[in-house]
């Protein structure tokens, strides 16, 4: 067996990182492609490693020469037009040498886990291409396969169809082929493609040409988790560095990056707060089938806007200002506060980090679940010279619950003072008794005038990716200042017609309030048979749990994503916990739930 490196081509997406240096000269985590990979073929029984270079030939040969005296014979093939071809012309120049031997051929810009090489040349198919079930960060050339796993087409981009994905897996460019194969059948053809189509093609359109002719010539080895990446640009290069680091690197990546986890193949975000069971497939097609008209046209100022979430919410239009998510209206709010707050440790850290710290007066429950009621607070704030007083309710991250006449309740105490109340209800469709705790009714707001609510959309709509809040009050006056803090489009196309179309699914948002309230109560039993759990009940989508035995919560955060791909939230670092072991875990759906307790189960 002998290997073929692809390594000419110019990288030109990479920028300057390209400028001297061809692609796999590129470092991720501080080691170049060429060197991980060479280190990693070094392992197996191969006769010699054949490497086609172009594009900083001769710096890339000296480099390797220099730096690498393995057991294992190292040759060069030049293509002195690597600016005029692709990878089908560097392959074509090895082909006296490609011809010798069985062969795995490997493009120069992935990087893969070990396990990878071990699992190719251990097939015991003959000709085999590496592939895995399409992903949304995937591009490139894709393949369907049958159920005895040959591959059946070839797919290239122009005939990609989003409709199709459930049917496609992704090349992952790393191919073993059989001697005899090569010889008699995939060098003739590929001469032919040559000089019928020229040289600036790629090689795996032979390919496509060889499976419509027989299906049969190629399998498919599918993988089964192991990791991998192609680098083409600086953001490939930026998730694979989080995708291959270190355990500690890598969770540093993922907490830097507040989001976007979806770029990352296989990682499940128990971090961040949404409902599993909306929305529906209905409505999601319902948006897909807008896409084009959405994206070609702006979106309405906030007057319009303002409108569609009163009718959401079923609110007068004077009462609502409508935000780019909740944390652009929490910025406003906060802002405009002069005087001293209220709030309750440890919170959403969304507010204190939008005012100073002078500000703030914390109110710090004494107890192990951090519960609190309003008498409590009434009492810790009874002398207290406050302007604004802040409940999260349910409160994040203890999932502690005030019910609506004990809010109510609380309002008159601060009214009586002349405090302004604010209360976050992002999560109060999650607590029992829903739908009858929402605050968000034209009698509670104009009976209380001194009362703000906020409230995400994100979170218990499940559409986070549509950044949507509100924040709703009986005092025009104020939420007309905040109006003018934001910009007039400050929303898209897509979550203005998101809320447009929302009152065609409430049904099933109320069904999906409901099936989460029971999942809440399975999972919770669950989590409580885990021996190193102290699991704190909460009404919202999240459980807070205290790690008890084997763990530091921050190993626990650690053991999660590198053996599981699960990520949660540490709360060790956030303010309250003063370094003890705590951890939210989300509440996700069923199948993810119970991989979460699988997980926790083994480790």
């Amino acid at each position: 067996m002998q290997t073929i490196i692809l390594a000419a081509g110019l990288g030109r997406r990479l920028g300057n990182l390209t400028s001297h240096n061809t692609k796999c000269m590129i470092e991720v985590n501080g080691v170049k492609l060429i060197d991980r990979l060479l280190e990693q073929l070094s392992r197996h029984n191969l006769q010699r490693i054949i490497i086609v270079i172009g594009y900083e030939g001769e710096k890339l040969r000296r480099y390797i020469l220099e730096n690498h005296h393995l057991d294992i014979p190292i040759e060069f093939v030049e293509n002195p037009v690597y600016d005029k071809t692709n990878n089908i012309y560097s392959l074509w120049l090895t082909k006296e040498l490609f011809a010798e031997d069985n062969t795995l051929l490997v493009e120069s810009d992935l990087i893969v886990d070990d396990s990878i090489f071990d699992l190719i040349l251990n097939s015991p198919d003959k000709n085999v291409a590496l592939v895995d079930k399409y992903a949304s960060w995937m591009d490139g050339t894709m393949v369907r396969i049958n159920n005895e796993q040959n591959i059946e087409t070839f797919i290239p981009k122009k005939a990609f169809k989003y409709s199709e994905i459930d049917t496609y897996y992704k090349t992952i460019n790393i191919y073993k082929f059989n001697r005899e194969f090569i010889r008699q059948i995939y060098l003739p053809f590929l001469d032919a493609y040559i000089q019928s189509m020229g040289n600036n093609e790629y090689y795996e359109q032979v390919l496509r040409i060889l499976t419509l002719i027989d299906s049969y010539n190629l399998k498919a080895l599918p993988l089964s988790g192991e990791k991998w990446y192609e680098i083409d640009d600086i953001q490939d290069l930026h998730i694979a560095e989080a995708l291959f680091a270190p355990a500690e690197e890598k969770l540093k990546k993922f907490q830097q990056s507040y989001g976007g986890y979806w770029r990352y193949p296989s990682v499940i975000d128990f971090c961040y707060l949404v409902n599993p069971y909306f929305p529906k497939a209905q409505m999601l097609d319902e948006l897909k089938s807008n896409f084009e008209i959405l994206v070609r046209n702006y979106p309405s100022g906030m007057d319009i806007n303002s409108l569609l979430a009163a009718k959401y919410f079923g609110l007068k239009k004077e009462y609502v200002c409508v935000g780019n998510g909740a944390a652009e209206l929490i910025k406003a709010l906060m802002e405009h506060v002069q005087g001293k707050i209220g709030m309750t440790y440890p919170t959403f850290e969304e507010y204190p980090n939008r005012c100073t710290s002078e500000q703030i007066i914390r109110f710090q429950p004494e107890n192990a679940d951090f519960s609190y009621t309003v008498e409590d607070l009434m009492t810790f704030f009874a002398d207290k010279e406050l302007e604004m007083l802040l409940v999260v309710n349910p409160d994040n991250p203890s999932g502690n619950f005030i019910p609506q006449q004990d809010i109510l309740r609380l309002y008159d105490w601060c009214e009586e003072r002349n405090i302004h109340l604010v209360v976050d209800e992002s999560f109060v469709d999650f607590a029992e008794g829903y739908p009858k705790n929402t605050l968000l009714t034209d009698k509670i707001l104009e009976e209380r005038t001194h009362l703000s609510v906020m409230k995400s959309i994100s979170k218990s709509y499940g559409v986070p990716g549509l950044r949507l809040g509100i924040l709703a009050s009986a005092d025009t006056a104020a939420i007309t200042a905040v109006k003018k803090e934001v910009a007039i489009w400050n929303i898209n196309s897509f979550a203005e017609f998101y809320m447009q179309i929302f009152g065609k699914y409430e049904n099933d948002y109320h069904e999906a309030c409901f099936k989460f309230i029971q999942e809440r109560k399975r999972f919770l039993g669950n989590l409580q048979k885990i021996s190193f759990l102290r699991v704190i009940p909460s009404q919202a989508n999240y459980f807070l749990c205290e790690v008890t035995d084997r763990f530091s919560s921050h190993e626990l955060t650690l053991q999660l994503l590198e053996k599981y791909n699960i990520l949660i939230k540490d709360c060790a670092t956030k303010k309250g916990f003063n370094g003890k072991n705590y951890i939210r875990i989300a509440i996700r759906d069923a199948a993810d739930n119970n991989r979460l307790i699988q997980a926790l189960t083994t480790l």
